[in-house]
Order: structure tokens, then C-alpha cells, then sequence
């Protein structure tokens, strides 16, 4: 019988091959336009790839109705909240962020690829509207657009990079939290002006307000969920002096910082003795298991690193809208626009040319008192890799949803799908156990939280406009 963590895996796997196939009923519902075919037979590949060739080059395939781009959001959302739990749950378990992140950058570029390579060559090149591969040949007429395609990418690997180390400090909920609602307040923003205000303002702006609420109780929930950890470990410290408790902690199983339990993180076993989650002996535990040491930090450290990966996630979306869409008119009268799949792939190139030197270079000069490593000892950690691979097609496949949908619908309305702590926060309860035992005070904290993005996105997607 499969343990749970594989059971995870393979619904994973399912979701993106799901998406694939709902971006190739999407091309034969608006390339084609045979709706009756759909009906009929709405995930069918090979009934596209049997369609006659000549119906099927009328034009690239861009997402262009409302539905498509809010399902391509949905997707986007499921896979851009699930991503930073795996890489959180890893980490958790001893495996270094840099070894990590690394795999993760391989798959995250591959996604880009394959979505370039694929639905970027659908139809036929035309001069207003280039495929994939023509646009890789006019690089010299289009730089303008590549450079903002490229910015978009650098900043956000410092922000991806940020948020793996905030993690470790301020929880997985509060982080997704403050960043999301940071690159909703200020990229919806941008993104609602450089797209000529085609979402409905009377719409937008209250969900941002909802966003900036979201934010100050996402940190009234970190403020609180600290304070019952400490209650936790003063009570628990309180007891081991008079000799309750010490015993659990003695024949717990101890794991050293620079190993790593291969055949706990790929099958899920648990430890000889298992706390339970939200227990004093639970947190000690993870302490002991994770990479990242972070007990008696100040929380501020953890704060202030997650404000600086908001802003930097704030910046990438209005640079990839500037790319695609040229409002700054950078291009040459009779240039086209960069394809959103030519943008990507230029965007995914930049993002991980500068994660690997990133990584690499903090394989020997760690920051925030993450072990030190080496090339060999890379290439070596197999120990939960398959993980950090998945989580590099979650992000890649969902990066690439997000700019489809927000290219049809406007970039500020896909900014919805920043409401991945709705999905991060179900993994942290899920896998790490997060505010379990808590106080009543956290709990209405969370609650609060959580209605509050609800709303917020509600108000975000109904803001949805149509790009001309």
C-alpha cells in the first residue's frame, strides 16, 4: 500500500498532466471554435491532433474567453500554493535549501520549455503574430521586451529565494501570507494601469483592500502562534527540571543537521518515537530534523525577510505585462509583441541562470546559519530530490497558467491567484502539523485570515476584463 506522501506525489503528477490537457481543449475550443467537439469530448488530444491541419493554422493559440483564463487561474493556484509546501517540507526534514532549490530550478526551467516548445507552436507564424520559434530568430528587433522579460525572471528568484529562507523562520502560512498580499497591493496596482484599466476599478480596489487586511492579520497570526510556541516550550522546560517530559526527549530519534533520512522523506516512515503535532516534544523534534536552525532567532529577521521577497514578487508580473504587452513602447513601429509564451521561456532562462549561481555559490558561503556543502555532496543528495523536482513543474506549469490567464483577463485580475496561502496554509496544517494545540486567540486569528483572502479573491476575479 502506497504511504501517504507517494499518494501526494501521483495526485500531483495527475493535476499537471489535468492541466496540460485543459490547455489543449482550450486550443480546440478557441483555435478551432467546434464547441460541439467539446461538448463531446472535452480532455480528448487525439481529437485535436486529428483535426485537419489547415482549420488548426489559422493563428498562434492565445487563452482569449473569460472561462479559459479562469480555469487556467484556478490551476495556477493549486500548483503555485502546493509548490513552497513541498520545498518547506523538505527542508523540514534535513535536506539543504541549496541542494534543493537547485533541483528545483531544473524542472521549473524544463516546464517553461515544454510549454514554449508545445503551445507556443500552435498555428501558424504570421508577422503580427510570430510563434514561439520565429520570435526566438528576432531577438534583435525585440530586446527591448526581452530585457523586461528578463527582469521579471531575476526578481523573482530573489523573491522565490527569500521566501525558502523566511520559511524556516516565520512558518510557511505567515510567509505566503505577507508576500502574496505585498504583490497583490503593489503589482495589481501596477498591473491595473499598465493594461489601461481594463479591470473594473470599482471591483479591484476594494479586493486590495481586503489583501492589506489579509496582511495585518497574517502577522496578529504569526505574533500569536509565536507566543503559544513559547508558552509551549517554557511549560516543557519547566518540566524537564523536575523531571517530567525528559524522558521523550532522550529516546527521541536525533537527527544530525548534515544528514539527511532518505527513506523517511521518500516514504514517509516515521521516527521510532513520533511527538504529536503542536506539542512541545513535536517542535523540538523539527528542530532537531530541519537544516535550518532557528530557535531563540528574532522573529523580526523572519519578518523583514519576507517583506523584501513581497516586494521583489510584486515587481515580476507587471515586467512580464510590459514584455508582452509593450506599453511603454519600446518596440519599433511595426515590431510585434513578444508571444506570453516567447516571454516566458525568456523569463524562466534569466529566473534560473541566476538561481543556480545564486545556490551554487551559497553551497560554500551559506547564509542565515545554513550548513555548508559542495558540488559532489550535491550530485550526491538523492534524499527527497524526486520531490524537489515535482515542485519545479508545480511552479513552472503554474507561472505559465498565470501569465496565460492574466494576458486574456488582464494581469491585475490574475493576480488572484496570489491567494496560494488558501493552499499553502491546507499543507502546513496537513504535513507539518502547523497551529495544531494552538490558542483560541490563533484560531480566530487564522479563521479571519483565511475568510478575508476568500473574499479578496472573489472580488479579484470578478474584476476580470477582455484584453483587444
Amino acid at each position: 500500500m502506497y504511504s501517504l506522501v507517494h499518494r501526494i506525489r501521483y495526485i500531483l503528477l495527475c493535476t499537471i498532466a489535468c492541466a496540460y490537457k485543459l490547455i489543449c481543449s482550450l486550443v480546440i475550443l478557441e483555435v478551432i471554435g467546434d464547441k460541439e467537439k467539446m461538448d463531446q469530448d472535452f480532455l480528448s488530444v487525439p481529437k485535436f491532433i486529428e483535426l485537419s491541419s489547415e482549420r488548426i493554422s489559422l493563428k498562434m493559440y492565445l487563452v482569449q474567453s473569460k472561462a479559459g483564463a479562469i480555469a487556467c487561474m484556478l490551476f495556477s493556484l493549486f500548483f503555485l500554493g502546493t509548490w513552497p509546501a513541498l520545498l518547506t517540507f523538505l527542508e523540514r526534514r534535513g535536506r539543504l535549501p541549496q541542494h534543493t532549490y537547485l533541483d528545483y530550478t531544473i524542472t521549473n526551467l524544463l516546464a517553461a520549455t515544454f510549454i514554449a516548445c508545445t503551445v507556443g507552436e500552435i498555428g501558424k507564424s504570421t508577422m503580427e503574430q510570430p510563434n514561439f520559434s520565429t520570435q526566438l530568430s528576432q531577438v534583435q528587433d525585440n530586446w527591448p521586451s526581452v530585457l523586461f522579460a528578463i527582469a521579471g525572471g531575476l526578481v523573482l528568484t530573489l523573491g522565490n529565494l527569500s521566501t525558502q529562507y523566511a520559511w524556516a523562520f516565520v512558518g510557511l502560512s505567515v510567509t505566503e501570507v505577507i508576500t502574496a498580499s505585498i504583490t497583490v497591493v503593489i503589482g495589481t496596482t501596477l498591473n491595473y494601469y499598465l493594461d489601461e484599466k481594463i479591470n473594473k476599478a470599482e471591483i479591484l480596489f476594494p479586493g486590495v483592500g481586503c489583501f492589506l487586511i489579509a496582511v495585518c492579520l497574517g502577522s496578529a497570526v504569526h505574533a500569536s502562534n509565536a507566543a503559544d510556541i513559547k508558552e509551549k516550550l517554557d511549560y516543557f522546560s519547566n518540566d524537564s527540571k523536575n523531571g517530567v517530559g525528559t524522558k521523550g526527549v532522550n529516546n527521541s530519534k536525533q537527527t544530525n543537521t548534515d544528514t539527511v533520512d532518505t527513506h523517511d522523506m521518500e516514504n514517509g516512515v516515521a521516527s521510532e518515537v513520533k511527538a504529536k503535532a503542536g506539542t512541545a516534544l513535536f517542535l523540538i523534534e523539527v528542530e532537531n530534523k530541519r537544516a535550518m536552525k532557528v530557535f531563540g532567532k528574532s522573529t523580526y529577521i523572519g519578518l523583514a525577510i519576507t517583506f523584501f521577497a513581497g516586494v521583489c514578487l510584486a515587481l515580476f508580473s507587471p515586467a512580464f505585462n510590459l514584455a508582452t504587452n509593450d506599453q511603454w513602447h519600446a518596440l519599433k513601429d511595426g515590431v510585434p509583441h513578444l508571444s506570453v509564451y516567447a516571454t516566458f521561456f525568456y523569463f524562466s532562462i534569466s529566473s534560473s541562470l541566476l538561481a543556480t549561481i545564486l545556490n551554487f555559490t551559497f553551497l560554500y558561503r551559506p547564509i542565515l546559519n545554513a550548513p555548508k556543502s559542495s558540488v559532489i555532496s550535491y550530485v550526491n543528495d538523492w534524499g527527497g530530490r524526486g520531490w524537489a523536482l515535482l515542485a519545479g513543474l508545480l511552479s513552472g506549469f503554474g507561472n505559465g497558467l498565470q501569465f496565460m490567464g492574466g494576458q486574456a483577463a488582464g494581469y491585475a485580475a490574475a493576480d488572484a491567484v496570489q491567494a496560494l496561502p488558501l493552499v499553502s496554509t491546507f499543507w502546513g496544517v496537513i504535513l507539518f502539523g502547523e497551529y495544531r494545540r494552538s490558542s483560541g486567540r490563533t484560531y480566530t486569528l487564522l479563521a479571519g485570515m483565511l475568510i478575508m483572502f476568500i473574499v479578496a479573491v472573489a472580488i479579484l476575479m470578478a474584476s476580470s476584463g477582455k484584453r483587444k
